[in-house]
């Protein structure tokens, strides 16, 4: 009887302690809805991804590749992966922890967390209910928002949601924080090289560094089978690879000019890529990137030709007659309009490509992981910049929409964004791994894929300090993860299990 008092008396004490915390940001957060939101959008950023990874160059001569297929025909240098030490749920546990860590965050002050990943651990429990460890034992279990799935769109599904949140009635005044991650493997074959793995976390709420322009956003939404997962049994998706290009170029096409519409009609002029400092686009792979951006080009000249100069006009004029579907096949006119938009790329859409080229296809942190590159290579002269963002998911869904970069009020400025990133450091802390290495690898993550009863058993000297890791699955399939020790001086002692978390 006396114990069950005492158990009975903490818990009560933790409680009121919990709830005192909890009504002290509630006042906070009283104070910061006194008046409308206003620049909503990115107060902070995170990336994490694997140590691990293979060279493009290496991967091309084991796979009996003709020389610079992978790396000058699909533009990617690096690819990064996984291990059976770590999937989507270690990655987000990661950059959830470092971010708030780094940028002081209490986890009382998140209101609504979100998501996004076509990647299927579980095919019920979200992957932010096992985020939501991070904030319980913080006492903060009051959080909206689950996971967004529709393949590489769900990161933008999920960002969306937290700023229109933030925007809304329903606002009480704390932040949003978004999860945009995903391992992306393929069968072997052509599509293996467009894999990669990483996780981005997103701070969410007003007067923010990164600003959304709402009024401006297009949508585009369809019904197609060019890429999807149907087996449940396998990790490996289904892909018609010329169907996905032009279901891409027919969603940028689609978007770009309702886009540019809702631009004219609310500023009364054209729009053009001369109005966008920079461009960010989804990017499976680099090669379609460009494709993309000259498409882009493209579009102007159709609509305005005078935004593209005589010059180019002359060069474009022989196509302008193509119809819609002729012009995603004309080798001609890929050609050319790279060739013309080349200056505008490299300016533009050059520096977005810094971490997608290296770290690979990241499926639903693709896109923010290019608008990571900007504020890495470019953050010291964003202010005022536009960025233009193209969000794609096949299946389909896709949506363009654009940032405009601001002050910012430390921590929350983009130069403190890109310190706290540090992406080169990231970069050049990997492991190169040989491409048998990789490909082992890739035939015991099939083993493991739905599979239940096992322990990890690879290195952890790969793993970055402070970086969560899977350490077994039980019987029931449930999952166990422990975090890598930060220092020799973090461990107190033998690691406790809590909510299948090992802590110290």
């Amino acid at each position: 009887m006396k114990e069950q008092q005492q158990r009975e008396a903490a818990t009560a004490l933790l409680f009121s302690v919990s709830d005192a915390n909890f009504r002290a940001v509630e006042i906070q957060c009283l104070k910061k809805m006194e008046s409308h939101p206003k620049n909503v959008g990115i107060l902070a950023m995170e990336v994490y991804f694997p140590t691990t990874c293979v060279q493009q160059g290496a991967l091309e001569t084991f796979d009996g590749a003709s020389k610079g297929k992978y790396t000058i025909g699909l533009g990617q240098d690096c690819m990064t992966f996984c291990t059976d030490l770590e999937d989507v749920i270690s990655m987000s546990l990661t950059v959830v922890t470092s971010l708030l860590e780094k940028y002081a965050i209490d986890p009382m002050q998140i209101g609504r967390l979100e998501v996004g990943s076509e990647t299927v651990i579980d095919k019920s429990k979200s992957i932010k209910t096992w985020l939501m460890w991070i904030f319980e034992k913080c006492g903060n279990t009051e959080i909206e928002g689950v996971d967004s799935t529709n393949a590489c769109y769900g990161g933008t599904a999920a960002l969306f949601n937290c700023v229109n949140w933030v925007e809304s009635s329903s606002w009480d005044g704390r932040y949003g924080l978004v999860v945009s991650t995903d391992s992306a493997v393929y069968a072997e074959g052509p599509a293996r090289p467009t894999g990669g793995a990483a996780a981005i976390a997103m701070l969410i709420g007003p007067n923010a560094p990164i600003a959304f322009e709402n009024k401006y956003r297009g949508t585009h939404m369809a019904h197609a089978y060019d890429f999807y997962k149907p087996d449940l049994a396998s990790e490996y998706p289904v892909v018609d690879g010329k169907l996905s290009q032009n279901c891409y170029l027919m969603a940028l096409d689609s978007c770009y000019n309702r886009f540019c519409n809702k631009f004219k009609k609310r500023d009364g002029r054209q729009f053009s890529l001369l109005d966008a400092d920079y461009v960010a686009l989804h990017s499976p792979y680099n090669k379609l990137v460009q494709k993309s951006f000259a498409r882009l080009f493209f579009n102007d000249f159709l609509r305005h030709a005078s935004s593209v100069g005589s010059n180019i006009q002359e060069k474009l004029e022989p196509y302008a007659g193509l119809s819609e579907e002729e012009s995603y096949s004309s080798r001609e006119l890929e050609k050319v309009s790279q060739q013309v938009a080349k200056p505008l790329y490299d300016a533009k859409v050059q520096p977005s490509t810094f971490l997608p080229k290296q770290v690979g296809n990241m499926y639903t942190a693709s896109l923010y992981a290019a608008l990571a590159s900007i504020i890495h290579n470019k953050h010291g002269s964003l202010k005022g910049q536009r960025v233009l963002m193209f969000s794609y998911g096949s299946g389909l869904a896709s949506t363009m929409f654009s940032l405009k970069i601001r002050e910012g009020q430390h921590p929350f400025t983009v130069s403190n964004i890109a310190e706290v990133m540090n992406l080169q450091s990231k970069l050049d802390s990997r492991h190169e791994f040989a491409p048998e290495d990789f490909v082992d690898n890739l035939k015991l993550m099939e083993t493991r894929y739905g599979a239940k009863d096992f322990v990890s058993y690879s290195q952890h000297d790969f793993l970055r300090p402070g970086t969560f890791y899977l350490t077994k699955v039980d019987s029931m399939y449930r999952r166990f993860y422990a975090q890598k020790l930060i220092s020799p001086n973090d461990n107190c002692g033998e690691p406790k299990l809590a909510n299948g978390i090992k802590h110290y």
